[in-house]
């Protein structure tokens, strides 16, 4: 009994409770909306007969979510739901200009990378420039050197071909009293004159073909003292090289392309200056006093 009881209280009290609130609450508001109504009144305003306010529950439910009790926007909420909603895009455009400056510094970085290559390319390019003119210099040198050597072979060819080359200048001839080997005075006037043109020259030599009457070895042994007594002259009173003459004894033989066979009857010798025209004019001929060549002077 008792449990039939408390079920039937609850189930009472379940059922008038929300009935109760329910009619102060409509209670409340329409005691509000009479004093609104009395001050429009006592003011001097009037109000249009239709115009019934709405009851709080719908005038609640229209407003946004912010608004307070009296239908205004709460401050607080609304700067709340603005910065809410600018955050985001705050992000954005932070992440944005990180982005953008990013690009501008890897930019940066590749503009200096590529003006560093053009100025190292540049210089490499003037060093080779460089490279190639000093080579081209040092080729054009070479070129003119290697000209300069052929022509100097050449000529030292065509000197060494002429070394031997000799041509006859003047032919002079000494004679001498049969059976003796002393110089006259006229034959010495000839060497004398022979030798004052020889002074300071060069590339010359001087033949001697010495003949004696005599026949066989006596002839030769004759010829040749006729032969000495001509170089010892030109030697002790001239200094003329002993290299430069060279003599032969040829005894009473006919001299070589005369044309003559007969024997030869007189004794003298034969003495022929040779030059070489292609020798060296500068340097001044050697010279060997008596003391050198071991010629005593008369």
């Amino acid at each position: 009994m008792r449990e039939k009881r408390d079920e039937a209280m609850k189930t009472h009290f379940g059922n008038t409770i929300p009935g109760h609130i329910a009619g102060f609450t409509v209670a409340s508001a329409f005691a509000i909306s009479l004093s609104l109504s009395a001050a429009a009144q006592s003011s001097g305003v009037s109000q249009p007969a239709d115009s019934v306010p709405p009851s709080p529950s719908a005038a609640s439910m229209s407003q946004p979510a912010h608004e307070g009790f009296w239908g205004k926007m709460n401050p607080f909420a609304r700067k709340k739901w603005v910065r809410k909603q600018l955050d985001p895009v705050k992000g954005q455009l932070n992440e944005l200009d990180e982005v953008n400056a990013k690009n501008a510094q890897d930019i940066k970085d590749v503009d200096s990378r590529a003006q560093a290559g053009i100025g190292k390319a540049q210089q490499t390019a003037a060093n080779a420039g460089q490279v190639a003119t000093a080579a081209g210099i040092q080729a054009a040198q070479a070129h003119q050197v290697a000209g300069q050597a052929s022509t100097e072979v050449a000529g030292l060819t065509t000197t060494v071909n002429g070394l031997d080359q000799y041509s006859a200048k003047s032919t002079v001839s000494i004679a001498f009293r049969s059976g003796s080997a002393v110089l006259s005075a006229a034959a010495k006037k000839k060497l004398d004159d022979l030798a004052s043109g020889l002074s300071g020259e060069q590339g010359y030599i001087l033949e001697m073909e010495a003949y004696a009457p005599l026949k066989g070895s006596a002839g030769v042994e004759s010829s040749d003292r006729l032969a000495a007594a001509v170089k010892r002259y030109l030697v002790t009173e001239h200094e003329i090289p002993v290299y430069r003459m060279h003599s032969v004894a040829l005894g009473n033989v006919p001299a070589a392309g005369t044309g003559d066979s007969k024997p030869v009857r007189t004794s003298y010798v034969e003495l022929r200056l040779m030059e070489n025209s292609l020798a060296a004019q500068d340097a001044p001929t050697p010279r060997f006093g008596a003391s050198q060549t071991g010629a005593s002077r008369p």
